[in-house]
């Protein structure tokens, strides 16, 4: 756990201090570690993940990232999954990509852990949201569950094995049903 500083820090102390595992977040000046993630949750993440990138990456359309820091509006989160647009991956000189993300994800992805805090997560998405994340996933494998969050828009719940999930623009095309995405935890 993450020791409690005896003074709030400034997002720039924040930065300067070592990385934690699992990875600690900094949120209208506190300091919050996530929670260890455990099977179901890592399952759904690498195989989310590679499947993403499978099919986006290869036209340059976007690039999935698991366990991202993304430092913008103040706060800076470690999404479980962020996705950016290729055209907007930060990049260093050499055009390689850079180390730091000091935007939003184009679509952040988060999967509720055990003993997760859904208000927390939920708060996250809808930050990213306000800060121009086109769509929000919270992955629930307990309920096995997709609420879904857009900008403006009224949130929905998808929890019927054939509904087929919503995607953002810059993966339109991609199909994936509640069903497929909950089968990972069997394979």
């Amino acid at each position: 756990m993450v020791a409690t500083p005896t003074k709030p820090l400034s997002l720039d102390e924040f930065l300067a201090l070592p990385e934690t595992r699992p990875a600690s977040e900094y949120i209208n000046g506190s300091i919050l570690q996530k929670p260890m993630p455990q099977g179901k949750h890592s399952a759904i993440q690498g195989e989310l993940v590679a499947t993403l990138n499978h099919r986006l990456k290869p036209q340059r359309r976007a690039r999935a990232f698991p366990e991202l820091r993304c430092t913008f509006g103040g706060r800076s989160i470690v999404p479980d999954i962020a996705v950016f647009q290729w055209h907007r991956i930060p990049r260093d000189e050499d055009g390689a990509i850079a180390n730091t993300f000091t935007l939003a994800p184009d679509w952040v992805i988060e999967i509720l852990s055990p003993d997760q805090s859904q208000t927390r997560v939920i708060k996250n998405i809808l930050y990213c949201l306000h800060h121009g994340t086109a769509v929000g996933w919270l992955i629930d494998p307990a309920e096995q569950t997709v609420f879904v969050y857009c900008a403006k828009q009224a949130s929905e719940v998808f929890d019927e094995p054939d509904a087929r999930l919503p995607m953002p623009t810059l993966a339109d095309d991609l199909p994936l049903t509640v069903k497929e995405l909950f089968g990972w935890l069997m394979d």
